[in-house]
């Protein structure tokens, strides 16, 4: 995958379409936003997420806006609208119309980027599409695909439990985001679960932007497992 000319992490390619089932990458796709430059850049992926060929159209805060479903414009115009201006992440739940009319569930999924003084410039993150995760069929291939998860169904379920009141997502679409990041990261699905849910317990649930706090652990879940691997050797 390639966004301004530079090769993106290549685990990226086929994670999702592992997962639900479609063609490579075809229900994920990257994104970055400049918060110096005010610019987007959007993945292959991400631009046929919107139902656009890769190359014939220029991300933009209006494109943007425009496919998001009339339901929910107001409240997402608001969020972009501080994206925009001081590059808060704008997680959790979107419902987007692409090009040919085709109503997307998604969430997205990101976290600020920052220089080397630790300023913040920008965002980065995921759409993940998850119209298709409901399909039952492609739900027993994942079971049968996966004889440990039964043996590791406890932590399974409490971080699908998370993933479903952060993100206000069913079962189904809770478990596709958790294959993802498995499968992303190359990190055993239960050893990836119960670290998020550790993490987890450490977030103050009153406390106010718990959602793009969540976000950035389950986009670095995979680097605590690592540090704890490497600390026991």
């Amino acid at each position: 995958m390639m966004i301004d000319g530079k090769k993106l992490d290549p685990q990226f390619a086929t994670a999702l379409g592992s997962v639900i089932g479609n063609e490579p990458c075809s229900n994920a796709g990257e994104f970055r936003f400049s918060l110096t430059e005010q610019r987007w850049e959007w993945s292959d992926e991400l631009a046929r997420i919107f139902g656009y060929e890769p190359g014939t159209v220029e991300p933009t805060t209006e494109l943007l806006l425009s496919h998001q479903h009339p339901d929910v414009r107001a409240d997402i115009e608001v969020v972009i609208k501080k994206f925009v201006e001081c590059g808060e992440p704008f997680c959790g739940r979107h419902r987007i119309i692409d090009v040919d009319g085709e109503v997307h569930e998604t969430i997205v999924i990101g976290d600020y980027e920052t220089d080397d003084e630790g300023e913040i410039i920008g965002t980065a993150g995921y759409y993940v599409d998850l119209t298709d995760a409901l399909e039952q069929e492609r739900n027993e291939t994942l079971s049968e695909a996966l004889p440990d998860v039964i043996a590791s169904r406890a932590p399974i379920e409490q971080a699908k439990g998370i993933l479903i009141l952060v993100y206000n997502l069913n079962s189904e679409q809770a478990f596709a985001v958790l294959k993802w990041r498995s499968q992303q990261t190359n990190t055993k699905l239960r050893d990836l679960a119960a670290q998020l849910v550790e993490d987890a317990k450490q977030l103050d649930p009153n406390s106010a932007g718990i959602r793009s706090r969540f976000d950035h652990i389950l986009l670095t879940v995979h680097e605590r497992i690592r540090q704890e691997s490497d600390n026991t050797v």
